[in-house]
């Protein structure tokens, strides 16, 4: 068992399966066990990398710990409440620490909205901040105590990007700036937790080094706290400080990075890193 008030996050014993259905009845014959029992926690201001093939249940994890998927039994902790009781109202304040960047930045972008919108949206939802003091919006720096516009603007110079991009639409932006974007929108509302799933997965290696420094640097500024999805543990092994290892729903084995790289237990953590090191000896080779 954790000790709860050790940790930012504190996930327990978490299951979530989607139950399989057939037939002109709809009876449930049974259930895909996405996640099937899995534990860990997350010290405040570290990052723990989430890591195992397509299709073992990292996704599903993030989506049950933010509510976006209804768990099936266990318990998600975060600053000693339980998220998965939550009512509605609490829930709502529980998010506007908890949020989330996605692997597709194109697809988790409102393709009608402009990217003044996108990032404003949470914050005139859950803060009520409107209108603008008519500042220069390229002069603004801090995105606290000032209007809407100030706001996002400040928070697309702190991802990198110019405050003219306020008026562009997502298909404008390259892949890169969306997922700036997409980082932007995840800060908006000041979280203490952000999510990654699969961030970069989807970039090229250029920009892929630029985000994962970006969120570095993001991190040791504003004190985030990380949940780093990933299949690439050479990505993990740059940016996370411990690893749990998915597989079929459930995690084998964690360990802090140092130790899990050198010394792997689990016959599975031990053919996930002899793939990449095979794929690195195969990309030098060529």
């Amino acid at each position: 068992m954790l000790r709860t008030n050790n940790y930012l996050l504190k996930v327990e014993n978490l299951k979530t399966y989607f139950p399989v259905k057939k037939g002109l009845l709809r009876r449930t014959l049974g259930f895909v066990k996405a996640v099937d029992g899995i534990s860990f926690g997350i010290k405040e201001g570290q990052t723990l990398g989430l890591v195992g093939e397509s299709g073992c249940g990292k996704t599903t994890v993030a989506k049950t710990i933010a509510r976006l998927v209804p768990a099936t039994a266990g318990r998600v902790i975060f600053k000693q409440e339980d998220v998965l009781s939550a009512d509605r109202m609490k829930l709502r304040r529980l998010r506007r620490q908890i949020s989330l960047i996605f692997q597709d930045s194109f697809g988790s972008l409102n393709p009608r909205m402009t990217i003044g919108s996108i990032i404003g949206e949470p914050i005139r939802f859950h803060k009520g901040i409107i209108g603008s003091e008519h500042r220069k919006a390229s002069s603004v720096r801090s995105p606290k105590d000032c209007g809407l516009t100030e706001r996002v603007a400040a928070l697309l110079y702190k991802v990198g990007l110019s405050p003219d991009c306020m008026n562009r639409y997502p298909h404008q932006l390259s892949g890169g700036q969306r997922q700036r974007v997409g980082i932007a929108r995840a800060l908006s509302l000041e979280p203490r937790l952000v999510i990654c799933d699969e961030p970069v997965s989807a970039l090229d290696v250029s920009i892929r080094a630029q985000i994962l420094n970006l969120l570095k640097d993001l991190q040791q500024e504003l004190g985030l706290t990380y949940l780093f999805i990933a299949h690439d543990l050479a990505v993990v092994e740059f940016f996370a400080n411990y690893v749990a290892v998915m597989y079929m729903g459930r995690i084998v084995e964690q360990a802090p990075v140092k130790q899990l790289y050198r010394n792997p237990l689990h016959p599975y953590t031990h053919a996930l890193l002899s793939s990449v090191q095979r794929k690195i000896k195969y990309q030098k080779a060529k």
